[in-house]
């Protein structure tokens, strides 16, 4: 007999998004659950944010709701509105605190730090924790760090997310702050780079940040209130494969590798396991949709081979109507809206990125 029904590796985003569907589905009432994480303690040690295209279980976690948002290169700005989609922020801490407190209700859940001694033959296995030997020196990564400060004058305008300020030192990769304002006074403020990493000044964030919030917001007396920083990767992660194992999260496919956008792909995915649990071992795994594998492919090449051009790409994107931009971001656009964003993007360089030049 294995010691557990189920056992969830790592205890992240994604498994505990699991574990909490497991839960309140009603189906740890009767099957074990083992969660491994090494960690001791949880924390805000992160933000995810998204556009609310679906309803999620997390409402409750979430810290705001924006309407309008920005796209700036210099000398231009396009403000676009969606009232239908809203920018959502979700607090990691109060992510944490929601599930864990309703885990640990459960005596048929136990938490464990590592993997040692549990018998896991005949157990359902999902994992989110990736194989960091199977990356790529110099593949291409999302990383970032942000500062939540707060300030004594009324600064910020509270209704508007800066979502790609370009107006920055690229230093030959693809550049940009994101400003997530929570009030008129604090604010999330974020150093972002798509690069290979290989240039360690890129990774020099706080002077970045700084240099930001002084010299281009002007603001000269703040507190930090919190740092978060990370990266994700912009490249498909080559998981181990066992047939008692299925990978969840990023190490299951559920970022979308052009904008790092997982959240809600990670929902889904916990949907369709909860549909398919019985069978979930031989089912057929979730992944993010081929024709955005195949998109994201080509515009990271583009990317990779044309850094210089990425702003102005970026900004002639977002000229698209706000819902059609946003449905395609979030993996729910159609052909006719897929077509509308494909003809916005300059032709030469997609078009030699499809052929392999």
């Amino acid at each position: 007999m294995p010691d557990f029904d189920y056992i969830i590796i790592g205890g992240g985003c994604a498994g505990l998004s699991l574990a909490y569907n497991l839960e309140i589905n009603g189906i740890l009432a009767t099957k074990s659950l083992a969660i491994i994480d090494p960690r001791d303690s949880y924390f805000r040690d992160k933000s995810w944010s998204f556009w609310k295209i679906f309803n999620h279980n997390f409402e409750d976690c979430v810290t705001k709701n924006w309407y309008q948002f920005d796209v700036k290169i210099p000398n231009a700005k396009r403000r676009l509105d969606c009232k239908r989609f809203p920018y959502q922020m979700i607090d990691s801490g109060l992510f944490y605190e929601k599930i864990l407190d309703k885990l640990r209700k459960n005596p048929n859940v136990v938490f464990l730090q590592n993997e040692s001694g549990i018998n896991k033959v005949g157990s359902v296995i999902f994992n989110s924790v990736y194989n960091k030997n199977n990356l790529t020196e110099t593949a291409m990564w999302q990383h970032f760090e942000g500062y939540e400060i707060e300030v004594e004058e009324d600064i910020f305008n509270e209704e508007i997310v800066t979502l790609m300020d370009f107006d920055c030192d690229q230093k030959g990769s693809t550049h940009f702050f994101y400003i997530l304002p929570f009030s008129k006074t604090n604010a999330l403020i974020e150093s972002t780079w798509l690069s290979k990493m290989t240039d360690p000044s890129e990774q020099n964030y706080d002077q970045q940040i700084s240099h930001y919030i002084e010299k281009k917001l002007n603001i000269g007396n703040y507190k930090i209130k919190y740092k978060e920083n990370g990266k994700i990767p912009m490249f498909e992660i080559n998981s181990d494969i066992e047939d008692n194992i299925i990978n969840i999260g990023t190490a299951g496919g559920m970022t979308r590798l052009s904008t790092g956008y997982t959240f809600l792909n990670i929902q889904q995915q916990c949907e369709y396991i909860l549909k398919n649990l019985d069978e979930i071992t031989t089912k057929r795994p979730f992944k993010i949709p081929k024709k955005y594998q195949y998109l994201d492919k080509i515009f990271l090449s583009v990317m990779d081979k044309n850094p210089q051009r990425m702003p102005a790409i970026f900004f002639e994107m977002f000229g698209c109507n706000p819902e059609t931009i946003i449905k395609f971001l979030s993996n729910k656009s159609n052909f006719i809206s897929d077509i509308s964003i494909i003809s916005a993007m300059p032709k030469k360089p997609f078009i030699r990125a499809i052929i392999g030049r």
